[in-house]
């Protein structure tokens, strides 16, 4: 596949769900991971199973104003809104940098009009920090034509 990609949280406050995200972030193939207004402490997330840290960098931002884009990537908000694109509709750039508010809230205002697209995974409501990261990452790899379309099997028995 090519391009990049990188995932963020913004005012992290669970050190459990940055790790589980982190840790998918690391299986996915995610250049770098960061955090903007919360620090990733890894002595306590225990859920990064994988040590992720030690294999990719992780940036700590204390606000978006530090952040650093890199140079033709397109910043993603993750973010359950009205005007959000559904997921399933989103044709991922091959330079992305993803990030997902925080877990007791949303992204910010600033953040939000700073993304060139606003995603949103379609479901009835919020769901895990990490699980809509796995999920993103997830359809990023798929989507991005490393594999065929799945067959159509029809009469299956099942058992």
């Amino acid at each position: 596949m090519r391009g990049f990609f990188a995932i963020g949280v913004e005012s992290l406050s669970k050190q459990m769900n940055a790790g589980n995200l982190f840790r998918s972030a690391h299986a996915f193939g995610a250049s770098f991971v960061f955090t903007i207004g919360g620090r990733y402490s890894p002595s306590l997330a225990k859920s990064n199973t994988s040590k992720s840290i030690v294999h990719m960098p992780i940036y700590n931002y204390n606000k978006f104003s530090d952040f650093l884009i890199p140079e033709g990537s397109i910043l993603i908000g993750i973010e359950l809104t009205e005007d959000s694109i559904e997921l399933p509709k989103f044709r991922h750039p091959q330079k992305a940098i993803y990030i997902l508010g925080p877990e007791k809230g949303n992204l910010s205002k600033n953040i939000i009009s700073s993304c060139k697209y606003t995603v949103k995974i379609p479901t009835k409501f919020c769901i895990n920090l990490a699980m809509a990261g796995a999920i993103v990452m997830y359809d990023r790899v798929i989507s991005m034509g490393q594999y065929k379309p799945r067959p159509v099997v029809f009469n299956q028995n099942y058992r």
